[in-house]
């Protein structure tokens, strides 16, 4: 009853006749201010007495500070680690029997020997792991979730839910299928298709595009922008007319889009031992704090799932990490790439499960260094005429490693993708539009500098190739000086 009509109770104006003039109602307008002023304090009082009656209940809890609610899911943590260092072994010495190795027959390769792939497989046993330890763990009392009125009983919130996991498998498929068998991209890009639209049964990136689509549909008078077109006739199935839901198809179309960007993007860094899964665990550790900062502030049904699914990254990347640091023995291949880029866009998509914008943005500036790198790859293939799926030595961490070495590129490349993840962090406290240009101004400056760097091989090659025409035109011009020509006397 109360929410009821809390509900009922719509904002007022307080209208205040101007210096000068006589207001012939005046005393009716005093008397509406004071009574909606009295109603207003009644509605204050209404809902301290709510908040009341729900903790006493116990469906409302004081907020817990960020490292309480940490303690309670640590051992998803603990798990998934465990689970990828040891598996990680198992995996190498499976890859090596069946020859999926990655031979060193490019120059673009950093590595001296055939390296093993089918780490992904280890990172996605341990992050499974994690997540069936957080499912069956509390009904045997060997960990504690916060407290939280989104679901019926505190003691187990929602798991992370099906939908997520379903993905979670089908890119790892993909991923493997190609380390084995080295599928054409157009299967490639299907299957991380089909993983985006495992997504779309949960709504996340639906309600991330609401937010932003529904201002649009009140301005046309169409709020919830969904369009009825008539048939002519009865069809099967589809009846007298079509329904056409535009924020949802809007929705999916954010989900695709975000699933093929990230997972290409992570698979694009992954050029040097140890970068994408410490790139990755790095970005999962600051989207963690945000995860945290909402579940303590009880933000939505998914608060228990998002950070249980960060655990388990972070776990399966810092597990995988000992085997993958230079020098690696082992490589995360497209499976693993695919996996972590899969993982972290749904983190960030579920930031805004509630349609709170400002967080997947926040999660966007965290996952900068791949989104950059990529965008700097498609510029320069379009600038040189190369196709955009043409592979090359002129990435952030290939002009990196030509100046610091392997391991130096990668610490330079931790710390620029800790900065972002600060960056992001600031935006997700607050949405000062200085914050904005913080974010633009510092990803502008990776960005040129980036490109000026992988186009001054471009520029040494064009140069040399100048002063080989002017060699040879002077020689050319020489040979015909010293020619003597031949009379007959």
């Amino acid at each position: 009853m109360i929410p009821a009509l809390l509900m009922q109770i719509d904002p007022f104006k307080s209208f205040v006749p101007s210096a000068g003039t006589v207001d012939p109602n005046a005393d009716r307008v005093s008397a509406a201010a004071a009574e909606l002023t009295r109603v207003s304090e009644q509605i204050a009082s209404l809902r301290e007495q709510q908040t009341e009656l729900a903790r006493v209940a116990g469906t409302v809890a004081e907020p817990l500070s960020q490292i309480e609610v940490l303690n309670g899911y640590f051992g998803v943590f603990v798990v998934s680690f465990v689970a990828t260092l040891l598996a990680t072994p198992i995996f190498r010495r499976l890859a090596i029997t069946n020859g999926i190795i990655d031979r060193p027959n490019e120059a673009r390769k950093q590595h001296k020997f055939p390296i093993a792939y089918l780490g992904g497989l280890a990172v996605f046993v341990g992050i499974m792991a994690g997540i069936a330890f957080a499912m069956s763990a509390p009904l045997h009392g060997l960990m504690s979730f916060h407290a939280t009125q989104h679901v019926t009983d505190a003691q187990m919130p929602r798991p992370v839910p099906w939908s997520i996991l379903l993905g979670l498998t089908l890119i790892t498929i993909v991923g493997l299928l190609d380390d084995v068998y080295n599928i054409a991209p157009s299967t490639k890009i299907a299957g991380m298709l089909f993983a985006a639209a495992a997504l779309a049964f949960e709504d996340v990136g639906v309600k991330v595009a609401a937010q932003v689509l529904n201002p649009v549909g009140n301005w046309i008078g169409y709020p919830g922008l969904v369009f009825s077109i008539p048939l002519p006739g009865e069809l099967p199935l589809l009846g007298s007319s079509i329904t056409i839901d535009l924020i949802y198809w809007a929705g999916t179309a954010v989900i695709a889009i975000f699933v093929l960007g990230a997972c290409n993007a992570t698979n694009l860094i992954d050029g040097l031992d140890g970068l994408c899964s410490g790139v990755s665990a790095i970005a999962a550790g600051f989207i963690l704090i945000i995860a945290l900062s909402m579940a303590a502030w009880d933000n939505g049904p998914l608060d228990s799932a998002r950070i249980i699914l960060t655990l388990a990254l972070i776990g399966g990347c810092l597990g995988f990490l000992p085997h993958n640091y230079n020098p690696a023995s082992i490589f995360l291949g497209d499976c693993g790439s695919l996996l972590l880029g899969y993982t972290l866009i749904v983190l960030v998509l579920t930031l805004g499960d509630q349609g709170q914008t400002n967080l997947v943005m926040a999660g966007l500036v965290i996952f900068a260094v791949p989104i950059i790198d990529t965008a700097l790859a498609i510029v320069r293939r379009k600038l040189s005429g190369q196709k955009l799926s043409a592979a090359d030595d002129q990435h952030l961490h290939h002009i990196l490693k030509r100046a610091l070495g392997v391991k130096g590129a990668v610490t330079v490349l931790y710390l620029i993708g800790a900065t972002f993840g600060g960056l992001g962090l600031l935006l997700s406290l607050s949405k000062a539009r200085f914050s904005y240009a913080v974010v633009l101004v510092f990803a502008a400056f990776v960005g040129v500098i980036a490109l000026k760097a992988a186009r001054r091989k471009q520029f040494e090659e064009q140069a040399a190739k100048a002063l080989a025409a002017e060699a040879a035109a002077a020689a050319a011009a020489g040979n015909g000086a010293t020619q003597t020509p031949v009379t007959s006397g």
